[in-house]
């Protein structure tokens, strides 16, 4: 059956070989046209291509981040403020004196040294002296650890 359709049809499948055979070789022709007389071109293109690729692989390695969480757990000190009495023993171990347990008062409730200062009726230098007293006897450096080491020493509420 399928000789007889190869018989029948003999001249359309031969057309068709021969159309495809020279089509195979006007390509690669064309192939052989453009690597030979181009060929500088071509490396070089190939180059580009290889390094460019190279290139936007390392840049997302390198720059990709590395993610490391980290969990901090800190104990939170709560206290109630209508009975609090300061520790009277950490004060006198730091020797904090009355008006720098005020300005360390006012800092814990957000204010800043100009307002300090306005609150106490004394100058802004006064409150930066009496800060950076407290931060000495505290042994901190900023005023977020100036707080929370005081209430976790119960001198403040």
């Amino acid at each position: 059956m399928t000789f007889k359709l190869f018989i029948k049809n003999k001249s359309i499948i031969l057309y068709g070989v021969a159309l495809a055979v020279l089509l195979f070789l006007l390509k690669w022709l064309e192939f052989h046209f453009i690597i030979i007389n181009n060929a500088y071109e071509v490396y070089a293109g190939a180059i580009a291509v290889v390094f460019t690729l190279l290139g936007i692989w390392l840049a997302l390695k390198l720059t990709k981040p590395r993610v490391e969480t980290v969990v901090v757990e800190k104990p939170v000190y709560i206290s109630h403020v209508s009975d609090f009495l300061p520790n009277q023993e950490e004060l006198e171990r730091l020797n904090i004196s009355r008006r720098e347990l005020e300005v360390l008062e006012l800092m814990a409730e957000g204010l800043s040294n100009q307002e300090i200062s306005a609150r106490l009726f004394v100058s802004l230098n006064t409150i930066k002296t009496h800060s950076s007293n407290l931060f000495d006897k505290m042994d901190v450096k900023r005023r977020t650890q100036a707080i929370e080491m005081a209430k976790r020493l119960c001198i403040i509420p």
